[in-house]
């Protein structure tokens, strides 16, 4: 039935929302994503939906497809929540002001940039999951650099930089498992394989962070000695904080689920905060005494709503802000949204008709690993989901890769090069919203400084061009 569709027609969807957002982000620039780009996406959903019923499409057939691919993102909502929750209780606990703490004396602007990178990478590759790095280690380097008065977008850079590095290179990781398993090869040659193009965008993101922190001038620089004494004089800091991050650290890297795990983090975030800040349960929750009653108040707040320490330093007064689970509240309806454009392409096929002419334009072993990291690119963008992106492409370019006499390992190493890292840098994609919500910058401005996220399509297709690291079939 959809090829009985006009391509004109088909790609139709595709250039009403680009249109719609362009428009979006002119009129009101940060603030599209509040509203009225989630209204973009509806209405290009309406329009593939109309085009798929007048060449005889049946209704309840883009209801399904809308509820699966809505269906599909629910433990990502679910985590989005926990994650909201996980960062209130770990600010009214000490946690991320312990973090922001040690970090300051540990680090300085110049090494900073670089020192984020190497830690998120070590910390995403040991737990196999960017997400948990970035809402937990994640948040806390945002504070220090903040802090030390670096710019957000480069210290967003940085750490989305490392952290999908991590993930993408851990045998723990959902992406690295599921590349494999679409292209056809196993995970450790996958992993191998893929090692030839990701460590040489590693390596110049690093380098390109050092450079750029060991040459960056601050302005104003900050009085260390007055912001350490701000949290100390509203925070009893001590060691025995890091014993819950270090739980759930331990929890992932056993493979406990993200939720469980998140929830457990949560939990004990707010049981710190009643036996170590007293003081914070009292001054959230306007109370002069302390009682299980006012302990339970204070820990439900920081999970669900706004929280907002002061102190008398104003640099350490905006870092110490949450909204819990209610701030994630916009993601989670961006998500949705973004799922109803998905669910209505995908169950139309009009998702398939648009992809199909990519397949005849593959001529050589070049043009079909470009071909493949644009459409994985492509489906980030459209289906705004990074599972789509590898599972598609994966399923489309699977036997064009045989034909050619391509080993799997190649395909698999691109749907991660040109799907998993990519995914982060789309607004509207549920990474590029996640990671946006959870550290309150937004894509775009962090979006010129993931240079490891960029490097890795570009490398990944000059490799197939010039015939660098091309496994062949035996």
């Amino acid at each position: 039935m959809t090829n009985k569709i006009p391509y004109i027609l088909s790609i139709t969807p595709i250039l009403t929302l680009i249109f719609l957002l362009a428009f979006n982000v002119f009129i009101y620039g940060d603030n599209s994503l509040d509203g009225a780009n989630q209204l973009a996406l509806i209405f290009s959903a309406m329009i593939a939906s109309i085009i798929y019923l007048i060449y005889g499409g049946d209704w309840k057939n883009i209801l399904i497809g809308i509820s699966n691919s809505i269906a599909k993102t629910t433990p990502a909502i679910i985590i989005l929540l926990l994650i909201g929750s996980l960062s209130g209780t770990w600010l009214i606990s000490g946690i991320i002001p312990g973090m922001i703490y040690y970090g300051l004396q540990i680090l300085n602007p110049k090494i900073f940039l670089f020192a984020t990178v190497i830690i998120t990478a070590i910390i995403s590759i040991s737990s196999g999951s960017s997400w948990s790095t970035i809402a937990t280690i994640g948040i806390a380097l945002l504070a220090i650099g903040k802090a030390l008065g670096l710019p957000i977008g480069l210290i967003g850079g940085a750490i989305i930089s490392g952290a999908y590095f991590g993930d993408k290179m851990s045998p723990l990781s959902d992406t690295t498992n599921l590349a494999p398993a679409m292209a056809g090869t196993d995970l450790f040659s996958h992993i191998k394989y893929m090692m030839y193009t990701t460590i040489p965008a590693f390596i110049i993101t690093v380098i390109t962070f050092l450079l750029i922190g060991s040459s960056y001038t601050i302005e104003q620089p900050q009085n260390i000695d007055q912001l350490l004494f701000s949290i100390t004089e509203s925070f009893n800091i001590t060691g025995w904080l890091f014993l819950v991050p270090v739980i759930v650290f331990l929890l992932i890297i056993k493979k406990t689920p993200a939720i469980p795990t998140l929830l457990i983090g949560s939990i004990l975030g707010g049981v710190f905060a009643f036996f170590f800040q007293p003081n914070i349960i009292m001054l959230i929750t306007n109370s002069s005494i302390l009682n299980f009653k006012i302990g339970y108040m204070a820990v439900i707040n920081a999970m669900t709503s706004d929280i907002s320490i002061f102190t008398n330093n104003e640099i350490i007064n905006d870092l110490l802000k949450t909204s819990g689970m209610k701030g994630m509240l916009n993601t989670v309806w961006l998500i949705i949204c973004a799922m109803i454009f998905s669910g209505s392409m995908e169950s139309s096929g009009i998702l398939k008709r648009v992809a199909d002419p990519i397949i005849k334009f593959a001529k050589s072993t070049g043009d079909l690993v470009a071909a493949t990291t644009g459409t994985c690119i492509f489906l980030n963008i459209t289906a705004s989901d990074q599972y789509l992106s590898i599972v598609v492409p994966g399923r489309m370019f699977a036997n064009s890769y045989k034909k050619k006499g391509l080993a799997p390992e190649n395909l698999s190493r691109t749907l991660e090069d040109g799907g998993t890292v990519t995914s982060v840098l789309i607004p509207w994609n549920t990474c590029g919203a996640t990671q946006s919500a959870i550290l309150g910058i937004s894509t775009l401005t962090y979006l010129p400084y993931c240079f490891f996220n960029i490097l890795c399509p570009i490398i990944t297709i000059l490799y197939a061009y010039f015939g660098i690291k091309i496994k062949q079939l035996i």
